[in-house]
């Protein structure tokens, strides 16, 4: 049986060229600064956004936590939707990794506003954490791949500087947003402190974030990532994977965001299914109605050769990538009409 694999866009493989483009990387000592390839990624990475400086790390999670800390002190708070992956998935880091609070805004499918934000900010009091950081997420895993464009970010960052905030963005799928804007990454740049990209999940690297931000916070950064145990040696073969995706593989992630919106169109006409989330970019959320529960249906799919992942009680996700091709979504489309 073939299986189509939903489940995540993680899930991705190396390409023939990205391996070849590794196995020709020149390599060093990373921890000693010495690692050429990966020197030149966090120079591509931090001028394409318009940054003095990167970090190459080896997940996303590392580049949150390594970005809340270099961003904050003990008892100060930290902002955030709480679909958040840096509260949801990343096993209250934040409080362990740097000491802070999270301040939980519920906002409409992982996004918030200015005036939410504005209205979080907590007074100065010896019995309150300091409000300090706000973390924006783009696109919004859980909140079905919604996405900020620049124009809603700016207010957000002039409440921030008026508070005397800072402001981090959560970039695990920025690239699958990009494509969708057409927005310059500088101008992006220009609105946040620090911002982490992923390249291991639609960009097609096996391995590899990025933490992008001035250069001062960047070295404190390192300091950090060493005693998380991010310490690196000869992970320039890593390093050339994530410099052949940003060079090949930006582009062609609108086809991901196009299969995607195809599947949340077919799958919202299904008689079982209540409702979709709005499909902005490569992540299909829907929830399921006549009494089905997620892991029963989650169960059936992978019987018919679909893996996906159950997203609560009654919501399934589906992540599109470039292993899912215009076969692959036709297949899916049959196999989800025939289920019930």
């Amino acid at each position: 049986m073939n299986i189509i694999n939903l489940i995540s866009d993680t899930i991705t493989k190396p390409s023939k060229g990205m391996l070849d483009y590794m196995y020709s990387a020149e390599v060093g000592d990373d921890v000693f600064g010495e690692d050429p390839t990966i020197n030149r990624l966090q120079e591509k990475a931090a001028a394409m956004f318009g940054k003095e400086a990167a970090l190459f790390c080896p997940s996303g999670t590392m580049t949150n936590q390594i970005a809340i800390k270099v961003n904050t002190k003990p008892l100060d708070e930290i902002i955030c939707d709480h679909y958040s992956h840096v509260y949801q998935y990343e096993t209250g880091g934040y409080a362990f990794n740097s000491g802070v609070a999270v301040n939980l805004i519920h906002g409409q499918y992982g996004k918030i506003t200015a005036d939410q934000i504005k209205s979080a900010v907590k007074p100065v009091y010896d019995w309150l954490p300091i409000s300090k950081l706000v973390v924006l997420e783009n696109s919004c895993n859980k909140g079905g791949g919604s996405y900020y464009t620049i124009d809603e970010v700016q207010p957000i960052k002039k409440v921030c500087d008026d508070n005397g905030l800072i402001l981090h963005l959560d970039g695990a799928r920025l690239f699958n947003v990009i494509v969708e804007t057409n927005e310059d990454p500088k101008d992006i740049g220009a609105e946040f402190e620090t911002i982490s990209i992923c390249v291991s999940k639609g960009l097609g690297a096996p391995v590899g974030s990025l933490l992008l931000g001035p250069k001062g916070k960047i070295t404190d950064a390192r300091r950090f990532r060493k005693v998380m145990g991010g310490g690196m040696r000869q992970a320039g073969y890593l390093a050339a994977a994530c410099e052949y995706a940003l060079d090949n593989n930006i582009l062609r992630l609108k086809e991901d965001n196009n299969r995607a919106k195809i599947l949340g169109v077919e799958i919202e006409k299904l008689h079982y299914i209540q409702s979709v989330y709005p499909v902005h970019t490569n992540i299909v959320i829907f929830e399921l109605g006549n009494g089905l529960q997620s892991e029963e249906v989650v169960e059936k799919l992978k019987t018919k050769g679909i893996n996906c992942a159950a997203f609560g009680q009654t919501m399934i996700r589906f992540v599109t990538h470039m292993h899912i091709g215009d076969d692959e979504v036709n297949d899916v489309v049959g196999i989800m009409r025939g289920l019930y």
